[in-house]
């Protein structure tokens, strides 16, 4: 039981920050109702932000407590890969607003591999470690069960940022404008919603998550490299899938459940024969059957289109 709980936390913590990235790609498809498939490699231009701006700044926030330093440099990472989105969005996705969805599709991919290889190109082929913005202690908790300093804080900070999301759709006018887009642009453009202000709103802050997901999962796993954001956000793709594409809440849903299945299968590997590396392809088996027995997702309603 205890061995249970401690892949169980594992899981949760991992499924937090797929949760968090979920919730990019299932905000921009709730308003233009396509797949931004280079919303993962923002997540790794975010965990490089995080990367390079320690380098510069870490000399200068070294005197103060290490939780201004990750706050500050959480912040800025989000603020740049805000503006990347809201500038992928304007110069690639805007211009075909009103074409057919493959060419928005066709192009994402485009711009994906874009980013990839530039990053390649930027960064270098090979990994990078990754600073300790976060002190790894240890803290040990009933029984055998210990998590560390750095899962505790990636927790709380994915909770904080998810409850402000909530507050921003929620509670104030740029959420209410989303909402009503993603209900209906044409009746929201005539009561004076500015659709292409709204969209590029939604995109930053889609990116500005993304970012901190990135840092995050930097933070847990401590190595970055170009192609680092493949595997996460496709899992986090199957996240928002799963939860109902286009809900918010069941994008967060989804993330904890890859998560936890994900961490449960690699904990449990050798007892159900299977190699530890399958734990990657559970996100994938779960796509499937969730695309068979319930394509709205667990949250999400079925939809009925007109022809």
């Amino acid at each position: 039981m205890e061995q249970f709980l401690q892949q169980l936390l594992n899981g949760l913590f991992l499924g937090s920050i797929y949760a968090l990235i979920a919730l990019g790609y299932t905000m921009v498809y709730g308003v233009l109702r396509f797949i931004n498939f280079a919303h993962g490699d923002v997540f790794m231009l975010g965990a490089f932000s995080g990367l390079y701006l320690n380098k510069w700044l870490g000399p200068a926030l070294a005197p103060f407590h290490w939780s201004l330093s990750l706050t500050v440099i959480l912040v800025l990472s989000m603020a740049l890969c805000a503006a990347l989105g809201i500038l992928i969005e304007f110069l690639a996705y805007r211009p075909l607003r009103n074409r057919p969805r493959l060419n928005v599709l066709i192009t994402a991919i485009g711009v994906s591999l874009l980013i990839e290889y530039t990053g390649q190109l930027v960064f270098g082929a090979t990994q990078q470690p990754f600073p300790a913005l976060i002190p790894a202690d240890n803290i040990a908790l009933t029984g055998n069960l210990a998590v560390t300093n750095t899962q505790m804080i990636v927790f709380v900070t994915v909770v904080v940022l998810l409850v402000a999301l909530r507050y921003i759709v929620m509670s104030t006018r740029m959420g209410l404008a989303m909402r009503a887009l993603s209900l209906n642009p044409t009746a929201s453009a005539l009561m004076g919603v500015n659709n292409s202000v709204v969209i590029s709103f939604t995109f930053g802050l889609g990116s500005a998550l993304a970012a901190a997901g990135g840092i995050l999962y930097a933070s847990l796993y401590p190595s970055v490299e170009p192609f680092m954001g493949i595997i996460p956000g496709l899992k986090a793709f199957i996240a928002a899938v799963l939860g109902g594409i286009g809900n918010i809440p069941g994008a967060a849903l989804g993330g904890l459940i890859i998560g936890v299945t994900e961490t449960l299968v690699g904990g449990y590997s050798s007892a159900i024969g299977l190699p530890t590396g399958y734990k990657d392809g559970v996100a994938f088996v779960i796509l499937i059957l969730i695309l068979l027995f319930k394509p709205s997702g667990l949250l999400g309603k079925t939809e009925r289109e007109k022809v």
